[in-house]
């Protein structure tokens, strides 16, 4: 699983989101190290469990020629408090890290297999995540 050696705070505040303007991502938009990409669709955040079972979702398919990069780390620490806990008494502890996704990201990229394989194998790993994805290739 993928989380940070060392965090400078251990819980971080909500980021200010609003709603009526629509944000796509700016960097790591473009294939920067594989033939084929899977790219987010939707915004939102994609957990490190999630990650790793995406990887060994599309990792199984492509066999020992094929090379996996990911693109995206979860570096943001998300809180949660005990259940039938009464409200109040402050925020709750840290129980995973989470990488924030905006539509546009590249998350995976793929190489060395050929290109109905590649599609596929990414398409099996967009399923393991918690936005819409989509495959995308070099030409």
């Amino acid at each position: 699983m993928l989380f940070p050696k060392k965090v400078k705070f251990r819980k971080w505040q909500r980021a200010r989101v609003n709603p009526d303007k629509k944000q796509v991502a700016t960097r790591g938009i473009t294939l920067a190290f594989g033939s084929h990409g899977l790219k987010a669709l939707t915004s939102g955040r994609i957990s490190s469990n999630q990650i790793e079972a995406a990887r060994r979702a599309g990792s199984r398919l492509l066999g020992k020629t094929g090379r996996v990069w990911i693109r995206v780390f979860p570096d943001r620490p998300e809180t949660k408090k005990g259940g039938e806990l009464p409200m109040g008494k402050g925020k709750g502890d840290p129980y995973r890290f989470v990488a924030e996704v905006k539509p546009g990201t590249i998350i995976f990229e793929v190489d060395g297999v050929a290109d109905t394989i590649a599609a596929e194998a990414l398409r099996k790993a967009g399923t393991k995540l918690s936005v819409k994805t989509g495959v995308i290739a070099r030409h």
